[in-house]
């Protein structure tokens, strides 16, 4: 009987213990590019105003509307592939957990409007072929959130 008693006991702590284990998160946030504004460590998406796209953080892809389906990518469109990420200005979605960040898509598209600049942001890395200029802007420039250049309306 005393050893069904410590075998009981046994069973039972092993799997209170491994019941612990399977509480445990594990939140893994993937590298934000060299491009992505400094300070933001616990956010998964980057939404770029001119450019009308996400940025997801965890896979390296955009995503972006193609003939009225979202589309994950490694790389923007064509039109897009020589665009200036580290002038363009990103929003962090800080309030935003899952997998489609464009079910907000219409309020985004409101709210930062193309050609939208919040607070000044310094970049991660800096623009490559930029010498030390840490924050990606060219010297002599202001940073209205296009890194000096204007732009019309895409």
């Amino acid at each position: 009987m005393k050893t069904i008693k410590y075998f009981i006991i046994g069973v039972l702590f092993l799997s209170f213990n491994y019941s612990n284990a399977q509480v445990s998160v594990n939140v893994n946030i993937g590298n934000p590019p060299a491009w992505g504004p400094v300070g933001y460590t616990d956010v998964r998406y980057y939404y770029l105003p001119d450019l009308e796209t996400y940025y997801d953080i965890n896979t390296s892809n955009y995503v972006y509307l193609n003939n009225g389906r979202w589309i994950r990518a490694r790389s923007l469109p064509s039109a897009y592939r020589n665009y200036d990420l580290y002038s363009e200005y990103k929003v962090v979605l800080t309030d935003y957990r899952g997998e489609r960040p464009y079910d907000n898509f219409k309020n985004h598209k409101v709210k930062y409007a193309k050609g939208y600049k919040g607070k000044p942001q310094k970049t991660i890395g800096q623009k490559p072929g930029n010498g030390n200029n840490k924050s990606g802007k060219e010297k002599g420039h202001h940073d209205n959130g296009h890194g000096g250049k204007s732009k019309g309306k895409h």
